[in-house]
């Protein structure tokens, strides 16, 4: 057995076990109708995430999804990280409303053990550690590739529950024009356009997007920390994206890539001020977080068994916290990607691939400049003999502040016939500590540990996948055990010396993460069915206490309709209680509705409700999420400027 678990409490274990159960039966719908669904032969879709270089799915033995740009267009989710936790073995965590700080969770590993990719370049704060979901436009995204499971021996640091892979939008074909305008409850407003297209060998793309919300109150009456105020904690977000690519020669092309983005956000929170210093909450808070990334690349192929990608990025995330006082935080990092990709045989490739990772950061906390390099090779291999599938990775990390790490991964996949593959994968993984785990510092004293370790983790799955034409579905159990967690140690004795009287960031704990996903999907006609399970146990190695703002059940199940040139479809949210910050926060199940008319071939109007039964959601510890919500869009598409 890899887990048990019990039945999950507050906010009523029916009322949940109920929702599980209504998920539960819709799979099972979903996989008898697929049995008896006619097979037709599609293409498995190319996916790059699994091994850094494109590969059909059906040759790889990792965990993988795909959204591709039809799925993000016809969501109803409002946020990047609101789509992906519709995929089975992610969660989110998100501090209130869209537009607040938001992580995402892969198989109940932290957020900050999630590695995101935005065109091939490494993103986030290394500051802090975590990626600004937030600062995200869904309207920017024309495809989102997810590897459930060990990703160090491709990507280096942070690729410890999986990693995210988000490709920006690329013009091809005719000239063409998109356009989408928005308004809803709660102030809500967003709009975005985007031309692109390609004309001989140079290709372009281009969008630009806003989006508002009032939102509501970020925190409830009565918090912890005594931080609530009663105005509404809007946000605002502007998008830009930018794209061009030049086949300069048969087979070669150099690209440039550009986004960036600007939130503005408001949030609670609480001042402490002379002489009484109690807590005084204030309106005032606000947040802005400037975000760009920039590449330029090439991809080449060199002959008939070699291909050739180099990659230069630049990457900023300037945020700017606070009220009174201004807190700072600003990450810049350079990387340059040479790889190499050689086709031995058929169905046998070699990928080999040398990195560097330069970060530099500059905090309000942080005493001077922070600086660190890391330098990396990784080689790797895909290969099918018959009805086997092999694959193996490596890769060494040396980093001028906690010295060298090697990880590896090796799996097998078999093809048992009419459909169906079984699959295992081990691989070793870590987490780097942020610039804040070593260096932080404020008026309380220290708080950073220079000699901190990173993390480390241990990963095995096993998993059945099953495709015919339509019809797929896939089962998934796995195991990942972390060491070193770096966490608060609030002892001061236990601390390097006597500059660290309010404790210090350490190597604290083991964490035991194991579950079961479950996916199943079908389109029969006019009718699409999606469904997801997830049974998920996160625990604390040393305590046995669960980790925070994990669920141990969350299911998903989507369904869609076309009638004409009507599209109408729903979809169900059930998460499970999670223990955050000594309380447990209640379970909840969530439904949405939309429809789509396409009253003219270019044209089509848009309306969805969010959360119809206006269920009071608490996100995170004494924050608010948005009630019902009513949506009204009109959104242009067409070739042709």
């Amino acid at each position: 057995m890899f887990f048990s678990l019990s039945a999950p409490r507050a906010l009523g274990a029916g009322a949940h076990w109920r929702s599980l159960g209504l998920v539960v039966a819709a799979c099972a719908v979903v996989l008898s109708i697929s049995s008896g669904a006619r097979a037709q032969t599609n293409l498995p879709p190319v996916v790059v995430v699994a091994s850094r270089e494109p590969l059909a799915q059906d040759r790889i033995t990792s965990d993988v999804v795909v959204i591709d740009a039809q799925r993000i267009r016809e969501s109803t989710a409002d946020s990047v990280e609101d789509l992906l936790r519709r995929e089975a073995g992610l969660q989110i965590s998100r501090n209130g409303g869209p537009g607040q700080s938001a992580g995402v969770l892969i198989r109940g590993a932290s957020s900050a053990s999630t590695l995101v990719l935005i065109d091939g370049v490494r993103v986030g704060s290394a500051t802090l550690g975590l990626v600004a979901f937030n600062s995200i436009s869904l309207a920017q995204i024309e495809r989102i590739e997810v590897m459930r499971g060990p990703g160090s021996s491709l990507y280096g640091a942070d690729a410890v529950g999986g990693v995210v892979r988000i490709t920006t939008l690329r013009g091809q074909g005719p000239a063409s024009l998109s356009a989408h305008a928005a308004v809803g409850e709660y102030g809500s407003r967003e709009g975005d356009v985007a031309v692109s297209g390609s004309a001989g060998s140079f290709d372009y793309s281009a969008s630009l997007g806003h989006e508002h919300s009032n939102g509501v109150s970020a925190l409830r009456p009565n918090d912890q920390f005594s931080s609530y105020n009663s105005d509404r904690d809007g946000y605002s977000r502007r998008t830009a994206q930018l794209s061009l690519g030049q086949t300069v020669a048969p087979g070669h092309r150099v690209a440039l890539s550009v986004i960036d983005s600007r939130l503005s956000s408001r949030y609670d929170s609480a001042v402490y001020e002379a002489p009484d210093y109690l807590a005084d909450a204030t309106p005032n808070f606000r947040n802005r977080l400037d975000t760009q990334v920039a590449a330029i690349s090439y991809d080449g192929i060199w002959g008939p068994i070699w291909t050739m990608r180099v990659q230069l990025a630049h990457g900023e995330d300037d945020e700017h916290t606070g009220a009174a006082v201004i807190e700072h935080n600003l990450t810049r990092r350079d990387q340059y990607t040479w790889q190499n990709a050689f086709t031995l045989a058929p169905g046998q490739q070699v990928v080999a691939a040398l990195e560097r990772l330069e970060e530099q950061a500059q905090a309000t906390t942080l005493s001077g400049n922070r600086r660190r390099h890391n330098d990396a090779v990784a080689l790797g291999y895909s290969g099918r003999f018959g009805a086997n599938l092999v694959s193996a990775d490596v890769r060494h990390d040396d980093n001028s502040v906690y010295g060298g790490k090697t990880t590896g991964r090796l799996g097998w996949g078999y093809g048992l016939g009419h459909g169906l593959t079984a699959r295992a994968l081990a691989g070793t993984t870590f987490r780097a500590p942020a610039f804040n785990d070593l260096y932080y510092s404020d008026a309380y004293g220290n708080y950073g540990v220079p000699t901190i370790r990173p993390e480390r983790g241990r990963s095995f799955e096993v998993g059945l996948d099953w495709h015919s034409g339509d019809s797929s579905a896939s089962a998934t159990a796995f195991r990942n055990r972390v060491r070193d967690l770096i966490g608060y140690e609030s002892d001061p004795a236990l601390c390097p010396d006597a500059s660290y009287a309010g404790g210090c960031a350490s190597n604290v704990g083991k964490a035991r993460l194991e579950g079961i996903s479950l996916t199943a999907a079908q389109r029969l006609g006019a009718l699409t069915l999606r469904g997801t399970v997830d049974l998920v146990s996160a625990t604390d190695e040393l305590t046995g206490a669960r980790l925070p703002r994990r669920a141990r059940h969350h299911e998903t199940f989507n369904a869609d309709y076309q009638i004409g040139a009507w599209t109408v479809g729903g979809s169900l949210l059930s998460v499970g209680d999670r223990p955050d910050g000594g309380k447990s926060l209640g379970s909840y199940a969530t439904v949405d509705l939309q429809a789509r008319w396409r009253f003219m071939p270019r044209w089509q109007l848009e309306a969805k409700v969010l959360n119809v039964g206006d269920r009071d959601i608490e996100p995170t510890r004494d924050t608010r999420a948005l009630g019902r919500q009513a949506w009204l869009g009109l959104r242009y598409s067409g070739v042709g400027l």
